[in-house]
């Protein structure tokens, strides 16, 4: 975070406004406390400053995105855990709720 920006008074309010509106973390799934706020189009790559650009992300999710990629929370992009082990992956009553199907 070199980028003398991420001091500025714009910045932190800017980074109040999104907390303020993400609470929770914005990676489906995730639901932990927002305390990072990233640019979904990064600045390097002509992203705005703007609240539309920014969200806010657990420090997991951001440390993810940090490293590339997109953040990848315990659920896929159809909110459904991706751990098979989990109780809403197993059949109940003869019923896949992930198919909804017996």
């Amino acid at each position: 975070m070199s980028d003398p920006f991420y001091r500025s008074k714009e910045w932190h309010r800017l980074r109040t406004i999104v907390l303020k509106r993400d609470p929770t973390c914005r990676t489906p799934g995730c639901g932990r406390q927002s305390v990072a706020v990233d640019h979904i189009l990064q600045r390097s790559k002509g992203g705005a400053d703007h609240p539309s650009n920014l969200r806010g992300l657990c420090t997991q999710c951001h440390n993810q995105r940090r490293q590339g990629g997109e953040p990848r929370a315990w659920c896929d992009t159809d909110g459904r855990p991706r751990q098979a082990g989990h109780w809403w992956n197993r059949p109940q009553n003869g019923l896949n709720p992930t198919r909804g199907k017996p």
